[in-house]
């Protein structure tokens, strides 16, 4: 067949290459009731059925923005311009690709170059990319770069770390069989980090604000890792903090990771995001994705291209940093349309906005009896410790149209100690009402 040109002969020689005896076996590691599972749905319908049943489904659902939503964990909802959506949906950024071609693509270039600059000044880091993924992705594609500078085998990964951050990150590392260290979750920030890092390190991974909402300096912890000859890598789930908060790169992190969805790009029931990533010119050589750079033309005219493309999957696949196949460019886009419509003074006057409205939420809820807080320092998520188990009271508050948070044991499930935790942001987003709402509604059910 024209597009299937291989027969059997080539298939057994194949699988004889790999080790295998049939196809089946290369999804032995995919639960057996995960495949082929049956849903209870019919198996033909009219397309006004469909319509019908599938838009009952997903009416199930609970969008942030129907009520009082104080939803965060990495998922932040925040307002979002109009201008970003009119932008973006300008058809020479919806259909436009790599920008292999600079003599054809200098308007893509010219934003992705826009964008490294503000995620390099974010960060406080010399030289960024022109995005990732998401968030977690970047995380492990640091593990990743780290090895290679350090050429050492063990990452050690903050109890603090969003727990799905880690779970990536060691997806990615246990294939190279690396060693990964990775700390019990440090619900208050007391763990003594400085004491994993040992000669055989090649990086420290800590987040800050942490996944509870504590914020971290990472200066000792920075100091101590480069004593040892590591890296430190600083994590950022909620990148509206930068607005406040200290720069990683001033408390001395070697690479920036960060997930941007909180700027231009909305929740969209998980997505898509984009990953941020930046690091220290010295090691610009080893950091994965594109880089857009700025050169001049043969007319002596300012103009971008693509830099460092020869270490990418598109061209030399076996010596690539990374085999990221495309950078997240709309969502890339979206977050450089609304980081510049904002500037550094609107940035820093939102990034207030957010901690007030944490500080109003925090104070309204150690109001209720038998509900404690956690933190000794926030940005706009603080953790609180219920008289009950977190998932029960969740889903109670759901039931009257407030979403309260993250439980504790959703992000480390059977873990007993975190059953009544729950995590919660408040971002520009909630109004005082809202915060009224949710504690008259924690009152009631604890």
């Amino acid at each position: 067949m024209r597009y299937l040109p291989l027969n059997d002969a080539d298939r057994r020689s194949m699988l004889d290459t790999i080790g295998v005896s049939q196809i089946d076996e290369l999804f032995s590691d995919v639960p057996a009731d995960a495949l082929n599972t049956a849903f209870s749905l019919p198996d033909h319908q009219g397309e006004m059925q469909v319509d019908r049943m599938l838009g009952a489904m997903a009416a199930k659902n609970r969008a942030a923005g129907a009520g009082p939503s104080f939803v965060g964990c990495g998922a932040y909802k925040h307002h979002i311009p109009a201008t970003v959506d009119h932008i973006i949906q300008r058809s020479e950024f919806l259909t436009a690709y790599t920008p292999y071609q600079p003599e054809i693509a200098q308007g893509t270039l010219q934003y992705l170059f826009e964008f490294q600059t503000q995620v390099a000044a974010l960060s406080g880091m010399e030289v960024a990319n022109a995005s990732m993924y998401d968030g977690s992705t970047g995380c492990a594609e640091a593990a990743l770069m780290a090895r290679r500078i350090t050429k050492r085998k063990k990452a050690v990964l903050s109890g603090g770390l969003h727990p799905h951050y880690a779970a990536v990150t060691r997806t990615n590392l246990e294939l190279h069989n690396d060693d990964v260290v990775l700390a019990p979750a440090d619900v208050d920030a007391s763990e003594d980090i400085i004491a994993m890092i040992d000669d055989e390190t090649s990086c420290v991974i800590v987040q800050t604000p942490d996944v509870f909402g504590n914020i971290r300096d990472l200066t000792p912890i920075a100091e101590a890792a480069h004593e040892k000859g590591a890296l430190l890598v600083a994590v950022v789930t909620e990148v509206m903090s930068l607005g406040a908060l200290k720069s990683p790169g001033e408390m001395g992190a070697d690479i920036f990771v960060g997930e941007g969805q909180s700027i231009g790009n909305a929740l969209g029931f998980g997505g898509p995001y984009v990953g941020l990533f930046a690091t220290r010119q010295k090691y610009v050589r080893q950091m994965p994705g594109r880089l857009c750079g700025e050169t001049t033309d043969a007319e002596g005219k300012r103009g971008f291209v693509l830099t460092l493309s020869t270490r990418e999957q598109h061209i030399r696949r076996d010596k690539a940093t990374s085999n990221i196949c495309t950078n997240s460019g709309l969502c890339t886009l979206a977050f450089t349309i609304h980081m510049t419509l904002l500037g550094e003074a609107g940035l820093r006057k939102i990034a207030a906005l957010n901690h007030e409205a944490a500080c109003k939420t925090a104070d309204a809820l150690k109001a209720i009896d038998g509900v404690d807080l956690v933190n000794k320092s926030f940005f706009n998520e603080i953790t609180v410790r219920l008289p009950k188990n977190a998932n029960d009271i969740v889903d109670k508050l759901a039931e009257n149209g407030i979403l309260a948070g993250v439980p504790g044991e959703r992000l480390w499930p059977g873990e007993k100690s975190l059953e009544n935790l729950l995590i919660l942001a408040a971002t520009e987003c909630v109004s005082d009402a809202d915060i009224e709402a949710l504690a008259s509604g924690l009152r009631e059910v604890v």
